[in-house]
């Protein structure tokens, strides 16, 4: 364990620098980071090099080049760059290298908010609220304060620090995490990607996805002779109760987590749905398309889940007369499960139960997150670990201040204490 007088001069630091590390957030939260398509990437990975810079740490920002970027991306984001930021931090005499992963992208916003600007980072009753407070630009501001009392009260990290800070998260990460760990200059040998686990649980995997979008192929028609077309909304509708059984079907494969939760593959339906153009009241709808979000949980084969649901779609709408469907692939995102034995995984647990006063449990997120490109791509022990909040991806999202300090003093706690 580390010097007990160190980390108590750590922790008064990030008491007494709260309003900073509430100004740190506040401030990301200003830059409304929406993907898509991709806004302010630029300013947001300024300011996490300058921040970077000040406490410390040796920072560089790296653009994605614009071919990589063109293939990657729709032709409608092309006119946004990408960008993630790295920075590194020796520790003399240190051997081993711990990595801390945040993304800095946000969902879109919508609905009427309790203070009107999503993006105000406004504070009250020791919470703070806006687009990414909880998902998860607090994660950012309590890793920047911890590495900040390290630095202002000369203790020094066991270990060699890495950050990085990615884009793209919240579709597929493949210009973000997926860049970093296949092309950035990076060595580590742990990673903490800073969400998925909060308050006293440590995360040890997550699923996977797969997105799917459904095309139902009609034909058009004049709406006073609907028999002469074919409505592929009404072909659509059939299509999607079929899809019933195969809920049922998947249901009945489980996996127990390390806590005793019990996760089944799930699907959610429309997420979004459209119909095709020239639709108008009195015509026959030619075409419907809907989005199918199939949930992978970490036991699964991602390839044997989409195969058996594009399996399953097909031999349904063979089975509804006129029902003619194209199926393409938006996305998929890997699941990840690791057993929590490693000694890694026993001291950030110790470190949580050090500042949370209690005992730490490990669970596997039902959302996905970057913990798999760690895990699977490097092969190192990697684990989620975050101040969380409540009504991610919803109105109000917001994070609660006394998470957001304890968790800035569980990452220092870490640095301080585990060698590797």
């Amino acid at each position: 364990m580390g010097d007990a007088g160190s980390m108590d001069r750590i922790n008064t630091f990030i008491d007494r620098n709260a309003p900073a590390l509430l100004g740190r957030l506040k401030r990301l939260v200003e830059f409304p980071t929406v993907n898509p398509p991709g806004v302010d990437y630029d300013q947001v990975t300024g300011y996490l090099t300058r921040e970077l810079g000040l406490i410390g740490l040796a920072a560089k920002r790296y653009a994605i080049p614009s071919k990589v970027l063109k293939a990657a991306l729709p032709e409608d984001q092309h006119g946004y760059p990408r960008y993630n930021v790295i920075g590194k931090l020796r520790s003399p005499g240190a051997g081993k290298t711990i990595h801390f992963n945040a993304h800095y992208d946000v969902v879109p916003v919508s609905g009427t908010w309790r203070h009107g600007n999503p993006f105000s980072g406004a504070v009250e009753k020791g919470l703070i609220y806006g687009r990414g407070t909880a998902d998860m630009k607090g994660s950012i501001a309590s890793l920047l304060t911890a590495l900040d009392a390290i630095n202002k009260t000369g203790s020094k990290p066991k270990m060699n620090v890495e950050v990085s800070f990615t884009a793209d998260e919240e579709t597929d990460s493949f210009l973000g995490a997926r860049w970093v760990v296949e092309e950035a200059p990076i060595k580590p040998d742990y990673a903490i990607v800073m969400e998925g686990g909060e308050g006293d649980e440590v995360c040890c995997g997550h699923n996977g996805t797969c997105w799917l979008e459904v095309t139902v192929h009609g034909r058009a028609a004049h709406g006073s002779m609907p028999e002469a077309g074919i409505n592929a909304l009404e072909k659509m509708a059939a299509l999607v109760r079929e899809l019933e059984t195969y809920k049922k079907l998947i249901a009945r494969t489980k996996f127990v987590t390390p806590e005793g939760k019990t996760m089944r593959p799930t699907i959610n339906v429309g997420g979004v749905f459209s119909s095709g153009e020239g639709g108008k009241i009195n015509t026959v709808p030619a075409l419907a398309k809907f989005s199918i979000d199939r949930r992978v949980i970490a036991t699964e084969d991602q390839a044997a889940a989409e195969r058996g649901l594009r399996s399953f779609l097909a031999a349904a709408a063979k089975r509804i007369p006129d029902c003619k469907i194209t199926v393409t692939k938006v996305s998929e995102n890997f699941s990840s499960f690791t057993r929590p034995t490693h000694k890694f995984f026993k001291a950030v647990s110790s470190c949580v139960t050090e500042v949370r006063g209690k005992p730490t449990v490990f669970n596997v997120s039902a959302g996905f997150n970057d913990i798999h490109y760690f895990s699977h791509v490097l092969k190192i022990p990697t684990l989620g670990y975050g101040p969380g909040g409540d009504d991610c991806h919803a109105v109000d999202e917001r994070a609660r201040v006394s998470d957001l300090v304890a968790t800035a003093k569980i990452y220092a706690n870490l640095l301080t204490t585990f060698e590797g």
